[in-house]
């Protein structure tokens, strides 16, 4: 409280101005009130007197000139207590007690008393006023009473920042003058004395009334007299104070001073009550800038995401196989870069583009403004729809590549084989023909023919052992045909070549058999063993021919089981080399029994066996080939046995970490769903825990990279399946996207319930209460509930509810009709049900505020009410005003503010 006493060797009259007053917190009465009763005895300082004098004199006139009167000296033309009585009518709008029209002095009381009674019952305290000091004139007790009357009526309502009176209005004031320069508004004295605050809260308002800047701080009369010129020209302030008064006093008086800028304060307050309507509206449209921003982000999004989807579709849904095994096995490392690389940031996308939707839709709600609504095609669902559409595509792609790969793994090896087959067959077709065909016979004798005759038997023989090598060739042929293999043109031209020639060769030994036949009677001598050699050389011959072959066959296998069959074959293979050794050495003695005999009997022997051709170099020949091959077949199936347990140890390999992973993943899918649905604490605990938990799992994708390079090393030794685990690499990738999806959903949903709670006014008690109520009515632990478990829900929360209301209300949850609630759509629900938001109705007043209460605005006043960015934002989307008050330039904001919410709102 501001001793007078002492600073001014002056005398506080009427209520206390000082810092202790209602604007710093106290109450109208406590700031109306005075703590001491001055001294009587003691004079006003004169230059304070004067100062008050005039200003509550303009002040008491501004109200008096509506009821056609005025008062020329203060302290006389109140005595009487008529005008005093008129001046609390006019300010206050209430009729007073009629007055008494006597001329003595105890009428004068009685209606003093009037106006001071009146006075007190608007809860000011009034100390030391009575009304004999007024009807006496004394000028301290009158100036006192009207400084009161003026703090109860123009100050006591100023409210700014929840701050009151004199506070407040010294507030409003900075606030005003803030950004002007050379003014720093701190008092009602000494602030004011240079003019420039008085000039700059005239601005401020009304910019166009005042040059602020040609104004200097070193004139303050100049500063002062254009204030309070304009003031009382065009803003209806009488002039209160003069300019002289004011700089010629060390420090003005604070009443007076607070008197006039009070007057400012209530020129200017339909200004101000278009500042609180621009504000409304400011923050209306900033939030559908931002919903607006966020559609655009959305539509962005779901085009690149639907876009991504239309392309890569067709890549998996072709097909078509290729030629090669190098040209799959590329497109299978394609798919594998699809997987590793071009997938897992789509996923993301996509489960980022749900949250943004849900948000957008949860800000939207918040801000009671309709649903989004996607353009076509770009739906949430329309995205899910293309994303199955996908992974239908995706699906079982990965195992027709590696299927593919198989059978061109196993057309190579039959083509091979074919070829091999053929061409031993070719070479020992090589010159049959010319051979079948030669006339020799004619001019033979009759030993010789004898020797035709059993070399043309002998190659019957081996005729009919080369059938099965023919046979095989076709079968291959017509495995590589039902295999599409792709050169099967040139392969079914080889083999049609081969058959044509083995028909030929039938013939042509029936013909030459025939021929034979006829001369046979002729002959009488066979060496017998030459015969014999023959026969038992030429089966012994096609034996090692097929034991070379058979050693030198191309295989394939892919477990260990298949190349312990092998092996076991080819050792059973080994045992009977020492028979056949024996049958070697027996077909080599009877040669050599016949030489002997030919040679004891010097019989001259014509070279060959005239009966076959395999001479025993032959036979050593291949038999020395056979004992070559045998430990390079050994080596090759030992080598294919390591590789087969090479391939086992990756099995075992990768079962042992997916048999980890696999569960792990399981498992904390089950924990999310028990946490989603039995979280405790407040609702940033959850989040917190729940980011927490996401953190955790992101720490385990090591595990998976892990086992995406496992699964790559079986891919690469080709290996299609695997006993020892029940869980493939694309069974863990759709599980691991699905646990991120999850906990991404679960932490969203939790922060659009933080958001929904901050923006309605929800406790956490509220909130806590709600989700146990849900948790209660949600039976099956889904985090949805059926109509029947809402409805019950409802009735425990104190609904009393008919059909009617019931379905309004599921219109409300459940605007999809899918017939469950969920627990975001629940809290949503109650929240529109406890708070209260910005309506159109609202944002319509405080346009029509702006407007001067006119039916439309125009560009001018939105530019000069609003920011800019907000003040062009609804000049472009603003329609012309169609009424019939209509002017050049006029804006339609009441169809703009029904267009922010919806028809439904209005």
């Amino acid at each position: 409280m501001v001793d007078y006493h002492a600073a001014n060797q002056s005398y506080q009259y009427g209520p206390s101005s000082g810092s202790n007053g209602a604007g710093g917190g106290g109450s109208m009465g406590d700031y109306m009130a005075q703590e001491d009763d001055w001294d009587r005895d003691l004079l006003l300082d004169p230059a304070w007197e004067k100062q008050q004098r005039k200003t509550f004199t303009a002040w008491c006139n501004s109200h008096l000139r509506k009821a056609g009167t005025q008062i020329e000296n203060i302290d006389e033309d109140f005595r009487d207590g008529l005008k005093l009585m008129l001046l609390l009518e006019v300010i206050s709008g209430e009729r007073l007690p009629k007055p008494e029209r006597g001329k003595m002095r105890v009428h004068k009381i009685n209606n003093v008393n009037k106006a001071l009674d009146f006075i007190a019952s608007k809860g000011v305290k009034l100390v030391s006023i009575g009304a004999e000091e007024i009807v006496d004139g004394n000028a301290k007790m009158t100036l006192g009473m009207i400084w009161t009357i003026i703090l109860r009526f123009a100050i006591q309502d100023i409210s700014v920042e929840e701050t009151s009176a004199k506070e407040g209005l010294l507030l409003w004031c900075q606030r005003k003058t803030a950004p002007y320069k050379n003014v720093n508004v701190q008092n009602f004295h000494i602030s004011w004395k240079d003019g420039l605050a008085f000039n700059a809260l005239i601005h401020r308002h009304r910019p166009e009334l005042i040059e602020y800047d040609k104004l200097r701080k070193d004139d303050p009369v100049t500063n002062l007299n254009n204030a309070f010129e304009v003031a009382e020209k065009y803003l209806d302030i009488p002039k209160m104070l003069d300019a002289e008064d004011i700089v010629n006093t060390a420090r003005p008086d604070e009443k007076a001073i607070m008197t006039y800028v009070s007057s400012f304060y209530h020129a200017f307050s339909g200004a101000q009550k278009a500042e609180t309507a621009a504000n409304r509206i400011c923050k209306v449209l900033a939030v559908n800038q931002e919903n607006e921003h966020l559609m655009e982000d959305y539509e962005r999004l779901a085009s690149d995401l639907l876009e991504w989807i239309r392309r890569t579709i067709p890549w998996l849904e072709d097909r078509v196989p290729q030629k090669t095994i190098q040209e799959m096995q590329q497109k299978l490392e394609d798919f594998r870069d699809y997987r590793r690389v071009h997938k897992p940031p789509k996923v993301q996308e996509k489960c980022q583009l749900e949250i943004n939707f849900n948000t957008l839709q949860t800000k939207l709600r918040l801000s009671n403004r309709p649903a989004f609504m996607p353009s076509e095609g770009r739906m949430v669902s329309d995205i899910n729809n293309g994303w199955q559409h996908l992974e239908q595509a995706e699906k079982g792609y990965e195992e027709w590549l590696l299927n593919e790969i198989r059978r061109l793994e196993r057309l190579d090896h039959l083509a091979e084989k074919f070829r091999q087959k053929a061409s031993i067959h070719e070479a020992w077709t090589d010159g049959k023909e010319a051979m079948l065909k030669h006339r020799d016979y004619e001019t033979a004798t009759l030993s010789d023919i004898k020797a035709l005759i059993r070399k043309h038997e002998a190659f019957e023989s081996d005729l009919a052992a080369h059938q099965d090598r023919v046979e095989q060739i076709a079968a291959i042929a017509q495995e590589l045909n039902e295999l599409d293999y792709y050169d099967s043109h040139n392969v079914n031209t080889r083999c049609q070549k081969i058959c044509d020639q083995w028909d030929a060769l039938g013939s042509l030994t029936h013909s030459r058999r025939e021929a034979l036949e006829k001369t046979e009677k002729q002959l009488e001598t066979i060496d017998q063993l030459h015969l014999e050699y023959a026969k038992r050389a030429a089966p012994f011959n096609n034996w090692m021919e097929s034991a070379m072959e058979d050693l030198q066959d191309m295989f394939i296998v892919h477990t260990i089981e298949e190349i312990e069959g092998l092996i076991s074959a080819h050792d059973q293979f080994k045992s009977t080399l020492p028979d056949a050794d024996r049958e070697r050495e027996a077909i080599l003695a009877i040669h050599k029994e016949a030489q002997r005999i030919a040679e004891s009997n010097h019989i001259k022997l014509s070279g060959s066996n005239p009966y076959t051709t395999v001479t025993p170099q032959i036979i050593n020949s291949k038999w020395e080939k056979v004992q070559q091959l045998v430990p390079k077949r050994d080596h090759a199936l030992l080598e294919e046995q390591s590789k087969q347990q090479s391939n086992e140890h990756l099995r075992r390999q990768f079962a042992s970490q997916a048999n980890i992973v696999g569960p792990w993943i399981q498992t904390k899918m089950e924990e999310i769903g028990r946490i989603s649905i039995e979280m405790n604490g407040t609702l940033e605990d959850q989040l917190s825990h729940l980011k927490q938990y996401e953190r955790s799992i992101v720490d385990y994708k090591p595990n998976l990279d892990l086992l995406e390079q496992q699964h790559q090393l079986i891919q690469e030794a080709l290996i299609f399946d695997n006993k020892h685990t029940n869980y493939t690499m694309e069974h863990i990738r759709v599980g691991w996207e699905q646990l991120l999806t999850t906990i991404a959903r679960t932490i969203n949903e939790v922060e659009n319930q933080i958001l929904t709670r901050d923006a309605k006014g929800i406790s956490q008690e509220q909130m806590q209460e709600f989700r146990a109520s849900f948790n209660h009515f949600d039976k099956k632990q889904t985090g949805s509930m059926d109509s029947d478990d809402f409805r019950a829900l409802l009735i425990s929360t104190g609904y009393s509810l008919g059909d009617a209301e019931f379905n309004r209300i599921m219109s409300v949850v459940d605007p999809n009709h899918s017939g469950l609630v969920t627990f975001q759509a629940f809290i949503d629900f109650m929240s529109r049900e406890t708070t209260d938001t910005d309506t159109a109705d609202q944002v319509i007043a405080s346009f029509k505020v702006l407007a001067g209460d006119k039916n439309f605005i125009t560009a001018e006043e939105l530019r000069r009410e609003l920011p800019h960015d907000q003040a062009e934002y609804c000049i472009a989307r603003m329609a012309p005003y169609q009424g019939p008050d209509a002017v050049p330039g006029a804006l339609d904001y009441k169809s703009f503010s029904t267009a922010l919410y919806g028809e439904s709102d209005l």
